[in-house]
């Protein structure tokens, strides 16, 4: 990533905005079952209870604010860049045996989204800021890697 703030895609915010919201609703029961423990006075095991709450708690909060920061960043990053790969970009790539493959660039990982490259994987690092023609160069558990950036947007007709 750039170091500027980054956009993101309608998908990766609307999973944001559901993580922030299911985050919230989560610290409130947190929150709540903390201060019913603490009206009443315990054994070490209600301590120990009440410990491990407290670091839910405060678990809870640093990912509520490291949300609540990417998605105001974003705003101000406005929509994702159409002329070079950023994050929310869908690409085309070929690798060396000849197949392409059309991939999202995303911040979120999606559970069963084979289209999904994360920005911080290996190849997502090596295709930000890149332009169609580039070769990239990438790490793989299998050794390095390559690919050609056919173009970004929707698939090229074949």
């Amino acid at each position: 990533m750039t170091g500027d703030p980054e956009p993101i895609s309608a998908q990766a915010r609307r999973a944001l905005e559901q993580e922030l919201a299911d985050l919230r609703d989560e610290r409130w029961l947190v929150a709540g079952t903390l201060r019913e423990s603490s009206a009443s006075a315990g054994d070490q095991a209600d301590q120990a209870d009440q410990l491990r709450r407290a670091d839910q708690l405060g678990r809870l909060d640093r990912r509520i604010e490291d949300i609540t920061e990417r998605l105001r960043e974003a705003a101000s990053a406005g929509p994702a860049p159409t002329d070079v790969v950023g994050v929310g970009s869908t690409v085309t790539v070929r690798f060396p045996d000849g197949e392409t493959e059309t991939l999202r660039i995303g911040e979120v990982a999606e559970a069963l989204d084979q289209t999904l490259v994360t920005a911080d994987s290996p190849l997502g690092r090596a295709l930000l800021g890149r332009r169609p023609g580039d070769t990239v160069r990438y790490d793989t558990p299998d050794g390095p890697a390559a690919a050609v950036l056919v173009s970004i947007g929707e698939p090229p007709a074949s």
